[in-house]
């Protein structure tokens, strides 16, 4: 089937203690409207982030309660669709991102969306590239507010949550808790300024349940890559994790010895940045498919 959420629905942290907004079967699809990551607060040119509530800060349209999801499962997140506002926001200032050291004061820029491209002044406009920021699930403890990622998903700001990807979620609660927003209408590797192109839009997505299978890390896919996803306090820790992961999973699904393992993975995988500006920072190691196919590789 397929269902509507709207953005009034939201939440500002994963948490198994969030009231459901809406239920659904394995195999349903679900249109998201989403806010951006400032909630809607910076919308003219009158509006400024001293002023803003940074209370609201990332919210993620939800959580949806699957009915075949128990602990233990992966949710497959098939994302079918993005659609954005015509209208996005930029912020910069002192203390925020990789050099905030060198700024004063706090700057916001809205940025108007045509024909596909964001323009960001009379010189550039920037082809788009719809990411989604934050996409997760309730995490097994404490909750975690959705400007920070983890191995529940959150706020990895991984721009290949594009479009047509798959997205795979270790699953920590029954009913797994689903939730999405911090839509980016373009955004660059690590997003050193804090922000990407924050915009509000729809996401449409369609969620799976997998029995037998347990991962510890999200994992994603598209037509050209398999990847895995790890947060850590330092950005050192983050790869040393979504490599080992990596190499945990290919070395049950194909038939290598594990020193060859290593030569493969260093010779046609790559580590790359997600983010270095969240609490966590994030980043990935991708491998590419045509080599997985190989072997006959599937991750389910």
């Amino acid at each position: 089937m397929n269902y509507k959420l709207t953005y009034e629905k939201h939440i500002f942290n994963f948490s198994k203690s969030n009231t459901v907004a809406l239920t659904v079967s394995s195999g349903d699809s679900i249109e998201i409207e989403t806010m951006d990551c400032f909630a809607n607060q910076l919308t003219t040119p009158e509006d400024k982030l001293e002023s803003m509530d940074w209370d609201k800060v990332n919210p993620a349209s939800g959580p949806i309660f699957i009915r075949e999801a128990f602990k233990g499962d992966t949710l497959k997140v098939t994302i079918e669709n993005i659609r954005l506002n015509n209208q996005g926001v930029m912020a910069s200032g002192k203390d925020l991102g990789v050099l905030g050291d060198l700024l004063d004061g706090l700057e916001s820029k809205l940025i108007q969306i045509e024909n596909g491209k964001a323009i960001f002044n009379d010189k550039i406009s920037i082809p788009l590239n719809p990411i989604i920021g934050v996409i997760g699930v309730a995490p097994e403890n404490e909750a975690v507010n959705c400007g920070t990622p983890g191995t529940h998903g959150g706020n990895m700001d991984n721009t290949m949550i594009v479009e047509g990807a798959v997205l795979y979620l270790p699953i920590f609660v029954d009913g797994a808790l689903f939730a999405l927003g911090d839509l980016h209408a373009v955004m660059g590797d690590s997003e050193i300024g804090v922000t990407g192109i924050e915009i509000a839009g729809t996401v449409k997505v369609k969620l799976d349940v997998i029995k037998n299978l347990i991962i510890e890390t999200p994992m994603l896919e598209n037509n050209d890559y398999f990847s895995t996803i790890a947060s850590s306090q330092t950005l050192d820790d983050a790869v040393a994790d979504c490599t080992k992961h990596m190499f945990m999973l290919l070395s049950k699904k194909l038939e290598i010895p594990k020193h060859e393992l290593v030569m493969l993975l260093s010779v046609v995988g790559h580590t790359q940045i997600c983010q270095v500006v969240d609490p966590l920072k994030t980043a990935r190691f991708i491998m590419p498919k045509w080599v997985l196919e190989k072997y006959k590789f599937n991750i389910y």
